[in-house]
Formats: structure tokens, sequence, C-alpha cells
């Protein structure tokens, strides 16, 4: 179940990193920026270009996605079992209007979504935290960082 916190990460992040297993048994990773919180126990992605994601999951539905804020590195590791919703199906089309309303005219590009059943959540957090850094000190240096980064 998603505690207040993960909704609150995954509704500022968006992006999730979808961890599946390939046809022939190969770990595969794949960022996806689509995500919503549609409750506590699901979430879901509208698929644009994850041909690859697509395939896998219908081969084994079982992912693991993970969120993390960049800045305090921070996030949450999801494991759960997929469920697709092609366009036009009843089901899409209930919750579709929430990537309407998200992205605009990107959610013209949606070919179909994925729902995530959660059946797991963990909390996930960089090592420095148990050193005694604090999330303000933490955010200062990846702030500093990415203006070094992109100026």
């Amino acid at each position: 179940m998603l505690s207040v916190s993960a909704i609150r990460c995954i509704e500022q992040v968006r992006m999730g990193f979808v961890a599946s297993i390939t046809p022939d048994g190969r770990p595969s990773l794949s960022p996806k920026g689509t995500f919503v919180v549609l409750d506590d126990c699901k979430v879901a992605f509208g698929e644009i270009r994850s041909p690859g994601t697509i395939r896998n999951i219908g081969q084994s539905p079982e992912v693991e996605v993970n969120f993390v804020d960049g800045f305090n590195r921070k996030g949450w590791r999801l494991r759960g079992t997929t469920s697709v919703l092609p366009k036009g199906s009843v089901a899409f089309e209930e919750i579709y209007p929430q990537w309407q309303i998200l992205w605009g005219d990107l959610a013209m590009r949606i070919n179909l979504i994925v729902t995530v059943n959660i059946s797991d959540v963990r909390p996930l957090s960089t090592p420095l935290y148990d050193d005694g850094v604090t999330e303000p000190e933490m955010v200062a240096s990846y702030k500093k960082k990415y203006a070094q980064m992109y100026p």
C-alpha cells in the first residue's frame, strides 16, 4: 500500500524506472515519464515508445518500478503485476483523462496504458543518510552539482 509520502514522490517525480524480464530471461530497465497514481495500491503509465517493455510484460507481467528524487536522493521501490489496457477499451477510457490533464497533447500519443497492481512497497535512500547527512544538505549538494552541469 502506498503511503502519503510515496504518493507525493511519485506525483512529483513522475518518471519511474521499470524493470522487466526479456523473453530470453535477461533484465531490462526502461524509464517511463508518464506515471500516475490511480489509488494506494495501483500506479500506471501511458505507453508511447515502449515496445520492448510491452513485449516483456506480455511474457511475464511481474515488474519492479523505482521512483527517485534526484535532489534528495530518496524514493520508492514498487513491485507488482502489470495489466495492459488497450486504447479504446472501457478501462482505458475511464482513466485516460488523467493523462490528458497532466500532459495535454502528449497524451494523444499514448498507445495503451499499463497498470501496476502493487504487491510490495519499500523506501529507497542513499547510504549518505546513514552517515548523518541531512536532507537539506543533500538537496543543496545536488542543486550545486546540477548548476555546474547545466549553467
